[in-house]
């Protein structure tokens, strides 16, 4: 069963709430972070990519960890940010695009995470996990979120959101250029804490959706003072987390560009791709979806995925081998096997130059446009994943594929904090 923590929160006061809060760290490029910055220069953008600040400094210089501490640090002092005075756990809501997301921001035990009551279904990657264990380190805070999902039941959704009905404001409002709405409610009321707490006990486990590099950071900070002798327990061993019901989250397809065809012409490519798969032209695409509705297959019986070629929609189909394993039965896994490996030889599907993936929440026209201005050869867009699938993975310690799933709702950086200094 997992544990759950309250923590004083650092939080930006309400005034520069809108100000201060930034897209997550991993969105944005160096560049895009630093024009970000002139523009805004109070954005959380300057604690959680430092490197933006310091281009002619290399990413991973111990200096650049040391200004990301400096810039929290400044926006303590200025009183931009201060820590909340008792603990508390905090609703984090989320509306964007017709939907409404609603989470519980606390934080989470490192030894729920090493012992695989928080699972996880992919892997990280060295290079950017130490950079946000030094990051971590030198801050000496949390400052980015792990989004996580619980199965839900016993009513602890509707109980999360009883708690949001009864406030006539929030303690913080975000609006972003796309529309979205970003609200912050603290919960005080000690009643409503231990019963929150007591509901999640029984929650055997909880499961990663987005921020699996975090969550491994934080253990390897927790991991590295406690062998040094420097810590045994407390905030450090802790993490913080926002967890969203299973059945209260959205999951989009996640785009895979190819800058070339390898050795293939358009048409031997097509030919190609005929003996593996059945395809049919598929017209009248709304270019400001997210995602691509099935048209000549149930998806329940067919792997299936849209092709972009030349100016050109394909549906591509290919039954589903009922004795397949359940990591083997993704589409993204049979794109990878027949196509990308099978038929253009990118066997690393995490490092191949010839391989980019545009997120789920992209339109539809962004793929062609990047298509159309022959920035790249083609492009394959991906259904879905179901979320009962994602667990069903994790729970059997599966891992997929890299870029499998875009989970939504993305959570902003600055508007909750959790230190251990």
């Amino acid at each position: 069963m997992v544990k759950i923590y309250r923590f004083c929160a650092v939080r930006p006061t309400p005034e520069n709430a809108a100000a201060i809060a930034a897209v997550p760290y991993d969105v944005v490029t160096a560049d895009e972070a630093r024009a970000m910055i002139q523009k805004n220069p109070a954005s959380f953008l300057r604690v959680s990519r430092p490197d933006a600040e310091l281009p002619d400094i290399p990413p991973h210089d111990d200096r650049i960890y040391q200004r990301a501490r400096e810039n929290f640090v400044a926006l303590l002092d200025s009183h931009r940010m201060r820590k909340d005075a008792a603990p508390a756990m905090y609703v984090y809501r989320v509306s964007q695009n017709g939907d409404t997301f609603m989470g519980l921001c606390c934080c989470l035990d490192v030894e729920d995470y090493r012992k695989n009551r928080i699972r996880r279904h992919e892997q990280t990657r060295y290079d950017k996990e130490e950079d946000r264990t030094r990051h971590i380190e030198a801050v000496k805070a949390h400052n980015g979120p792990v989004v996580l999902l619980y199965r839900n039941s016993d009513g602890i959704f509707s109980f999360i959101e009883s708690l949001v009905a009864q406030r006539s404001a929030p303690d913080a409002e975000v609006r972003t250029p796309e529309g979205g709405i970003h609200q912050i409610y603290a919960i005080t009321d000690e009643e409503a804490l231990d019963r929150l707490e007591r509901s999640f006990s029984d929650v055997p486990n909880l499961y990663i959706a987005d921020g699996h590099h975090r969550a491994k950071a934080a253990v390897n900070v927790a991991d590295r003072l406690r062998l040094a002798g420097l810590s045994t327990g407390g905030e450090v061993s802790r993490f913080m987390g926002v967890m969203f019901a299973h059945d209260r989250v959205r999951i989009h397809g996640y785009s895979r560009l190819l800058t070339d065809l390898g050795t293939y012409t358009p048409e031997t490519f097509m030919r190609r791709l005929w003996e593996s798969f059945d395809i049919q032209p598929y017209y009248g695409i709304d270019g400001s979806g997210y995602n691509i509705p099935p048209k000549h297959a149930h998806p329940e019986r067919y792997h299936l995925f849209h092709m972009y070629l030349q100016g050109r929609w394909y549906e591509c189909t290919r039954p589903v081998d009922g004795a397949a394993a359940p990591l083997d039965a993704l589409d993204v896994a049979v794109l990878q096997e027949h196509v990308l490996e099978g038929m253009l030889g990118i066997t690393d599907p995490r490092g191949d130059a010839r391989l980019q993936y545009l997120g789920g929440a992209r339109p539809i026209a962004d793929l062609e446009r990047l298509v159309d201005t022959e920035q790249y050869e083609l492009a394959f867009a991906m259904q879905p994943v179901r979320v009962g699938t994602v667990l069903a993975i994790a729970d059997a310690d599966g891992v997929m594929p890299p870029k499998s799933t875009w989970f939504e709702p993305k959570l902003l950086s600055g508007l909750l904090v959790h230190t251990f200094d």
